[in-house]
């Protein structure tokens, strides 16, 4: 390829980086900006506010170092995205005599920058596996003298990449050198905050050392962390961000005092993380290397399963996302010191600065157990009337079970109306399927059967909470539907973390005449069928029900105060009869049920492994 420099009119080049997986974690300038109802979208150009460059090395040639462009979308229920076409305009006339720059994630030789960007993803927009990881088409890019245009089509809400710039000092340059580089975006029927990024000749580049890992553990495994960064830069760095983050089943139990801590709150489709921010101050020199003055602990607690620790290092005061509910730690000051004795390490201070180096990642398997118990339920009304039945499932525990590296559900909750129903309303999360659990085109009539997926991750004491809006069609003593929680795969329904299947299913009853449950774990073996039709008018199959006795809005079932009727109560498993003996069943049951389950979050749009 032929370098874009400011100075020096290049040919067209075509970049992309497609790599969310860091965004999270990877301090940017700017933030969405809010979508404004009576006017267009905004979305929210940004990036790093400077980025260090190595200085040029006469008869050595440059050294690159990558700079990620952003993009962010309102989100929300006013963030729908835009689908229309879009252009983003470079003005590279603050770089010239300091830096070239090139669009396509290549260095001067055809090389890939970095080989691999962040978390596996290629600068050229695909994935490892060869999918494009980044949902939008990648923009072309037209420079001309010190402006680059570039065009591109459909905008996803949420930040998201949309262009790497690979960025060399320019011969003749010096230390010190600096410039800015100004991006702007066009489009119809929507508008742009520009960004402005500063790059400097030298600096500091922290570079993070990955650390060996035991990564088969059981729950109550401890091991040090002693985390080692590198300032392979031309500058010092005066003081370092040390942020970690990891997933449910970890832990470390020191809380210093320089760092702030913040848990993710439960409903999250990761399941909740917590995430460190530790201020640690001195001067890291250029070409040292620096360890924890104490090691940290890594701990996998009773609920470890899948589990991962991210540890990421860059310098102080480097602009980040604004963040709420962090609180600072209570225990000792962390420090970092020089590396010395036989393990001292010194880096090449011309290596590449790839700003994946600031970060690692480890995962973590943990041999543990989770006990998902789906829960049915009993409800009542007479023809016509529309009664209200609350399914679902709860993880018992210990562990919480999270999919994060593949985006995967981790479990479906499968639902067969019982005879003499059907389906008015459901959750939004679940889909429509045949009586053989096969694909269905029409989502808005009754269905005999419904498959209702969990988000990537479910915590332990959580789970899934499905009402559903039923019209009595015919009243039949006793009719059965059956709630299963399980593999999302139907030809392998195991769940292979569960030690419990036999709790995995449970029943709603219609009508019950004698007083029997359909709460969590219910098998009771039901008795000779009712009398009526082979299927419900939604077409479900057949099922077993107990005989004999009258309708029964007592003992815990939920009644239609007639035909047409939307006022069955709500919440699993209440009593509304007067027996004592009904009463202290239900209380019972309510018991062993535990507390009020919290409804998974919804499932990503966007899967990144």
């Amino acid at each position: 390829m032929t370098r874009l420099s400011p100075r020096n009119a290049p040919r067209r080049a075509v970049g992309l980086l497609a790599a969310a997986g860091l965004l999270a974690v990877v301090p940017l300038a700017g933030a969405a900006a809010p979508a404004h109802a009576d006017g267009p979208p905004v979305f929210t150009l940004g990036g790093p506010s400077e980025t260090a460059l190595h200085p040029y090395r006469a008869g050595g040639g440059p050294k690159p170092s990558a700079l990620g462009i952003t993009v962010a979308a309102p989100s929300g229920e006013e963030g729908t995205g835009f689908a229309g076409e879009y252009t983003l305009t470079f003005d590279l006339s603050g770089v010239a005599g300091v830096a070239d720059v090139a669009f396509d994630g290549r260095t001067s030789d055809g090389k890939v920058f970095g080989g691999r960007a962040f978390g596996g993803t290629a600068f050229d927009g695909k994935s490892s596996d060869s999918k494009s990881s980044g949902g939008e088409a990648a923009p072309d890019c037209e420079v001309t003298g010190a402006k680059a245009v570039c065009a591109g089509t459909g905008i996803r809400p949420g930040a998201h990449p949309v262009a790497i710039l690979v960025v060399t000092a320019a011969a003749g340059g010096e230390r010190g050198d600096s410039g800015t580089i100004t991006v702007t975006g066009e489009a119809e029927g929507a508008a742009f905050t520009p960004f402005t990024t500063r790059v400097t000749v030298g600096g500091p580049d922290l570079v993070m050392e990955e650390l060996p890992f035991r990564t088969e553990l059981v729950p109550g495994d401890r091991q040090q962390a002693p985390i080692t960064f590198a300032n392979r830069g031309a500058g010092d760095a005066d003081g370092v961000l040390l942020t970690l983050r990891y997933t449910r089943g970890l832990d470390i139990p020191q809380r210093y005092s320089n760092c702030r801590y913040s848990e993710d709150g439960p409903g999250l489709p990761d399941g909740g993380r917590t995430t460190a921010l530790c201020s640690v101050e001195g001067v890291f020199a250029a070409g040292e290397t620096y360890t924890l003055a104490t090691p940290l602990t890594i701990e996998a607690t009773e609920r470890a399963y899948r589990d991962t620790f991210l540890y990421r290092i860059e310098e102080a005061g480097a602009p980040r996302p604004a963040r709420s509910g962090f609180e600072r730690g209570g225990g000792a000051v962390l420090r970092a010191v020089p590396v010395t004795g036989p393990q001292d390490r010194v880096p090449d201070p011309t290596a590449d600065p790839t700003p994946h180096d600031n970060q690692r990642e480890a995962d973590f398997r943990t041999e543990n157990t989770a006990d998902f118990a789906a829960y049915g339920d009993r409800v009542s009304g007479a023809r016509g009337a529309t009664v209200t039945a609350d399914l679902g499932f709860r993880n018992d525990g210990p562990a919480w079970i999270g999919r994060l590296r593949s985006g995967e559900d981790v479990a479906v909750v499968d639902f067969t109306v019982p005879r003499g129903a059907s389906v008015v309303a459901k959750p939004d999360r679940c889909r429509a399927v045949t009586a053989a659990g096969e694909y269905r085109a029409d989502q808005s009539g009754p269905a005999p059967r419904y498959l209702c997926p969990t988000s990537t991750a479910v915590r332990d004491g959580e789970g899934l909470d499905l009402p559903f809006e039923l019209r009595i069609e015919e009243v039949l003593i006793g009719a059965e539907g059956e709630v299963t929680v399980r593999a999302p795969g139907a030809r392998n329904p195991a769940l292979p973390f569960d030690p419990a299947p036999a709790n995995n299913t449970a029943r709603l009853i219609l009508n019950a005449g004698d007083g029997g449950s359909g709460g969590p774990g219910d098998r009771s073996t039901p008795s000779a069928p009712a009398s009526g039709p082979d299927t419900s008018p939604s077409g479900a199959p057949t099922a077993s029900a107990p005989g004999g006795g009258a309708a029964s809005t007592s003992g815990g079932s939920k009644s239609g105060s007639g035909p047409g009727s939307g006022s069955a109560q709500g919440g699993g498993l209440a009593s509304t009869g007067s027996d004592a003996l009904t009463v202290a069943g239900a209380a019972a049951v309510a018991l062993t049920a535990g507390p009020a389950l919290v409804a998974a979050a919804r499932r990503r749009t966007g899967r990144h492994s």
